[in-house]
């Protein structure tokens, strides 16, 4: 069963939400500060977090920029309705979905699903072997470690930014449209903009400089540009 903790700070969310969500295989855990949540998480066994916009101590933008200091664990905001700013925000600092408050049960469990399948729990990732590893001009990506190194240093990603990468990267040169992307990462059509898929390429290609991994291809999408390794 996969662990998830919940961190807002509505004390009569997380009893039912926890109820309901077991029928899924989902566990979930509360914490309704974030000095409480960042201690949890520290202490390791969770699959995933839920993170509120609104909180005391902080906001959920300051705590997942701290969680994102240390950890690639998927996160998922919970945004006000229709504040596109929120979205764009989070996903800039490293959340790899988000859902719009109040929402149905049945569509956080459905998110929570998805990103959960983009990164395996850590206990089934193997540890040894480098079967499955794409090597290109100073990058490897590592399917089963699910590991990226960058002329020879390890880069961390998110379980999305992994899970774009690798997409493109096993058909490079393919052109890929915003709208392939989203519906190739999501699982399913859902109901997101494209500018997500350009913040979620912004974010990459950062962290692949100084290769130039990916290139725009305007009014089209976007290709993996790197040439293979002998």
């Amino acid at each position: 069963m996969h662990r998830i903790l919940l961190i807002d700070d509505d004390e009569h969310l997380a009893a039912p939400l926890a109820t309901y969500l077991r029928r899924f295989d989902l566990e979930l855990h509360a914490a309704t500060l974030p000095s409480q949540g960042l201690a949890r998480l520290a202490e390791g066994g969770f699959d995933a977090a839920i993170l509120d916009v609104m909180l005391p101590e902080m906001d959920g933008f300051a705590l997942c920029r701290r969680i994102r200091q240390d950890s690639d664990i998927p996160l998922l905001m919970l945004t006000a309705r229709g504040d596109v700013t929120d979205r764009v925000v989070g996903l800039e600092l490293g959340a790899d979905d988000y859902l719009p408050k109040p929402f149905e049960p049945r569509e956080l469990a459905a998110r929570l699903q998805t990103i959960l399948r983009r990164r395996p729990p850590a206990a089934a990732v193997p540890t040894t072997g480098t079967s499955g590893a794409l090597a290109y001009d100073g990058l490897v990506i590592d399917f089963d470690r699910r590991e990226v190194k960058r002329q020879g240093q390890p880069i961390e990603l998110t379980g999305t930014e992994f899970e774009l990468l690798a997409m493109m990267a096993r058909e490079p040169g393919r052109v890929f449209t915003r709208d392939d992307i989203l519906s190739r990462l999501r699982g399913r059509e859902a109901d997101l903009y494209t500018r997500a898929v350009d913040i979620l390429v912004s974010r990459l290609r950062r962290k692949l400089e100084p290769l130039s991994c990916i290139k725009t291809l305007r009014n089209a999408g976007y290709a993996f540009a790197l040439g293979r390794t002998p």
